[in-house]
C-alpha cells in the first residue's frame, strides 16, 4: 500500500516508534494475504497475538506493580489505533483479553487474583473473555438471569451467555452473574470462571464480520468455582462495570479510528489505479469529494478518541466524552466502508477485494460495547434531559 494518510504529528517519539514497531511485527506475523484466509476460515490470529505479547505490548495496559509497563491512556489509544489500522481482528483479540475482561481483574480483583492472572495476560499465557450479554438481556445488563449461588466454599453457576467475543479461545471467563436474583443493579457480581471447569460449554457463532475473533454462546450447567473467584465485592459489579467503561469506549473508538484510515487509504489507492473514460477515477471531482469526506471522518474519529485519552490522563471523568467518541468513531468507520464500497463499485462488492471485509468488520462497531442508542441515552442523561 502507498503512503499512509495518518499524520503522526503530536505523538511522542516513543509513540511513533511503538506504532512503527507494531506495524512491522504484524506485517511479519500476520501478513495481509494470511488475514484474508484466516477471515474465511474463522481462525484466531494466535501467532500475531503471541508475538505482541512476547514483545511486551500487552503490558501497556497494566501498572508496573503487576508486571506491566504502565502506559498512559494516550499510549493505549495510539497502540489500539495502530492495531485497528492494520487489522481490526487482532485489535479485538487484544482488547477482549486485556481491557474488556482483564481490566476487571486488574482494577477490582483481590491481590492474589491480580498476581495470578495479570502476568499471564501480559505474557500471553492466558486469554480472557467477558461474559455479560444474555439471550434475553443485551443492553439491559441488570436484567441478567445467570445465577451464582453460594454453596459452602464454592459458588454454583447456572445460566447462559451469548455474543461472548473470543470465548472459544479463552482460558477464563469474567462472568457477570446474579448473586441476588431478587435485586437488579445491586444483585449482580463478577466471578472468574476457568473455561475448562466441568459444566462450561462454549459454542461458536457464525458472525457477519470480525470472523477471526468471533462471538460465542456460553452455557453454565452447575459450574462449581471457589468462592475466592468472586471479586470486586458481592453485589458490586454494576458500580465496577461503570468505572471500567471509559477505557472500554476509548478502546473501541481507537480501533474504529484506525480502521477509518485503513479503509480510506485502500479506496484512494484503488481510485488512483482504476481507469475510466481514459483517466484514473481519482481525477474525477465526485470521487475526490467522497475520499475527502472519508478523510474528514477518519480525522474526526481520531480527534474524538485522543480527546478522551487526554482527559483520562488528566484524571477527569469521561462519561459524555467517551460515549460521543464511541458513537462518532464507530459510525464513521461504517460510513467510510460504505462510501469506499461505492467508490469501488462492483469491485467493492466482490470477495476478490478487501473492501467487503472492511464493510463487514466495521458494522459491529455501532452495536457492540454499548449500542449507539445506549450511548445517546447516556449523553441525554448527562445533558439533564
Amino acid at each position: 500500500m502507498s503512503q499512509s494518510l495518518i499524520n503522526t504529528a503530536g505523538l511522542t517519539e516513543d509513540q511513533r516508534m511503538m506504532r512503527e514497531g507494531v506495524l512491522d511485527l504484524l506485517s511479519r506475523h500476520l501478513p495481509w494475504e494470511k488475514v484474508r484466509k484466516m477471515d474465511e476460515a474463522r481462525e484466531f490470529p494466535h501467532e500475531a497475538y503471541n508475538a505482541l505479547a512476547e514483545a511486551g505490548y500487552l503490558g501497556l495496559f497494566y501498572p508496573e506493580e503487576l508486571g506491566g509497563m504502565g502506559g498512559t491512556y494516550k499510549d493505549i489509544a495510539v497502540f489500539l489505533e495502530t492495531l485497528g489500522y492494520y487489522y481490526t481482528g487482532i485489535a479485538q483479540a487484544v482488547t477482549t483479553s486485556a481491557i474488556y475482561a482483564g481490566m476487571h481483574v486488574a482494577k477490582f480483583g483481590s491481590p492474589e487474583l491480580k498476581q495470578e492472572i495479570i502476568p499471564k495476560i501480559i505474557s500471553g499465557q492466558a486469554k480472557l473473555a467477558l461474559g455479560m450479554s444474555e439471550p434475553g438481556t443485551g443492553s439491559d445488563v441488570a436484567g441478567i438471569k445467570t445465577s451464582a449461588v453460594r454453596d459452602g466454599d464454592d459458588y454454583v453457576i447456572n445460566g447462559s451467555k451469548v455474543w461472548i467475543t473470543c470465548a472459544h479461545v479463552a482460558d477464563y471467563i469474567v462472568a457477570i452473574v446474579k448473586t441476588d436474583t431478587q435485586a437488579r443493579h445491586n444483585g449482580i457480581s463478577t466471578i472468574l470462571v476457568p473455561t475448562k471447569t466441568p459444566g462450561v460449554t462454549i459454542r461458536p457463532l457464525s458472525m457477519l464480520g470480525r470472523r477471526t475473533t468471533h462471538a460465542n454462546e456460553v452455557f453454565f450447567d452447575n459450574v462449581r468455582v471457589p468462592a475466592g473467584n468472586l471479586f470486586g465485592g458481592e453485589g458490586q459489579a454494576w458500580k465496577n462495570i461503570m468505572k471500567a467503561l471509559g477505557l472500554e469506549r476509548l478502546g473501541l473508538a481507537a480501533i474504529s479510528s484506525g480502521h477509518c484510515f485503513k479503509i480510506t487509504e485502500y479506496a484512494r489507492d484503488y481510485a488512483r489505479d482504476r481507469i475510466q473514460f481514459g483517466k484514473p477515477i481519482s481525477q474525477f471531482q465526485v470521487i475526490q469529494h467522497k475520499l475527502a469526506d472519508m478523510m474528514i471522518m477518519s480525522e474526526t474519529a481520531r480527534q474524538m478518541t485522543y480527546r478522551v485519552a487526554d482527559l483520562l490522563d488528566s484524571g477527569f471523568p469521561v462519561v459524555q466524552e467517551a460515549s460521543i467518541a464511541k458513537i462518532v468513531a464507530t459510525e464513521n468507520n461504517f460510513k467510510c466502508a460504505d462510501i469506499g464500497m461505492q467508490i469501488m463499485g462492483g469491485a467493492g462488492y466482490s470477495n476478490e477485494y478487501d473492501m467487503q471485509m472492511f464493510f463487514r468488520d466495521s458494522r459491529v462497531g455501532p452495536i457492540g460495547g454499548g449500542t449507539s442508542e445506549i450511548q445517546r441515552n447516556i449523553i441525554a442523561k448527562q445533558m439533564d434531559l
